[in-house]
């Protein structure tokens, strides 16, 4: 080890040719005592502005006012050593430190909030029946299930998947407590549910396929009495496009293989279209086949349990959205 003796005046001179070079981070020097905390507020604040793009429609979310948003936020940013936004004239946008804090923001609160409804909800005990479609329930059960298993330990929940008019059936027979199902199945009587989702239906097919161009069209469709089949044919039928029924199944997934191995296209969710899949081009001439919505039903008196379960899943949905 070598030891240089260097005097005051070598010292200041060092340091003043040192001024505005970028030295080297060191997460052990950054702070000198114990790391800062992150204030649940402040995240939520921070949330609801990245999810909004906007200060101002954050602040109408959080009832504040865009300016004590923005203390905030600076106040965040200087605590984290980060920006976290950049500011344009009509929105802002997450940096890419933004987008890191982001996830970690989320999982705070939603760890926050199952730690207090641990300790100040009431326990809430029983079997909870719960009927959902296929393709509803392959995209938000799991996130439903696990996040409920930790909120309410308690409680079982029996999942029954199937076909909406069955799910419905059984409703009214006093066979489940809660059901998910899609708005405008023929035989339909369950007008008192609560839309909890809605997306564009769409024509899908393989990405690089031909089925799209084959005339009569190929399609692939769910059995009767699933919504989208009678919407589909009914566009079909409406501009004269021939088509042939290539595929039925009782599932969405029996309409993805089709698309898959390229035997026909298909109406389908915008959100199940997936890659290698994709959503059809205007120059296909497809008819446009609107808005799908998606309903929540509740059995009368089905009880604490089954409300504590309707509320993830219409938060899962609202995730979903976002």
């Amino acid at each position: 080890m070598v030891f240089v003796e260097s005097s005051e005046k070598d010292y200041i001179e060092l340091s003043e040719n040192l001024k505005g070079v970028a030295m080297p981070f060191s997460p052990s020097t950054a702070h000198a005592g114990p790391l800062p905390l992150l204030d649940t507020e402040v995240l939520r604040t921070f949330v609801a502005i990245a999810e909004r793009g906007s200060f101002t429609r954050a602040a109408r979310q959080v009832s504040r006012t865009p300016s004590a948003l923005s203390m905030q936020i600076k106040r965040l940013e200087e605590t984290l050593g980060q920006r976290l936004f950049v500011r344009e004239a009509r929105q802002v946008r997450l940096t890419p430190e933004g987008e890191v804090l982001l996830g970690y923001a989320r999982r705070l609160l939603k760890l926050n909030e199952e730690a207090v409804t641990r300790f100040l909800a009431p326990p809430v005990e029983g079997t909870v029946r719960f009927g959902t479609p296929d393709d509803q329930g392959s995209r938000i059960l799991p996130e439903v299930l696990a996040q409920f298993a930790r909120t309410h330990p308690a409680v079982q929940v029996d999942v029954v998947v199937g076909g909406s008019l069955a799910m419905q059936r059984r409703l009214e027979a006093g066979e489940l407590d809660l059901v998910l199902m899609t708005a405008g199945t023929p035989g339909q009587t369950a007008a008192e549910g609560e839309v909890v989702h809605s997306e564009p239906l769409v024509w899908a097919g393989r990405d690089g396929g031909v089925a799209a161009w084959r005339s009569p069209l190929p399609v692939a469709l769910a059995s009767q009495g699933w919504p989208w089949r009678g919407r589909a044919l009914s566009a079909l039928d409406a501009i004269g496009r021939a088509y042939r029924i290539a595929y039925t199944s009782e599932h969405w997934a029996g309409q993805e293989a089709a698309m898959l191995a390229d035997i026909a296209v298909a109406p389908f969710p915008m959100s199940l279209v997936k890659s290698p899949l994709r959503q059809l081009p205007r120059e296909v001439g497809l008819p446009d086949l609107g808005d799908y919505h998606v309903v929540l039903v509740r059995r009368e008196g089905a009880g604490e349990a089954s409300e504590a379960l309707a509320g993830q899943v219409i938060r899962a949905f609202r995730e979903l959205r976002r």
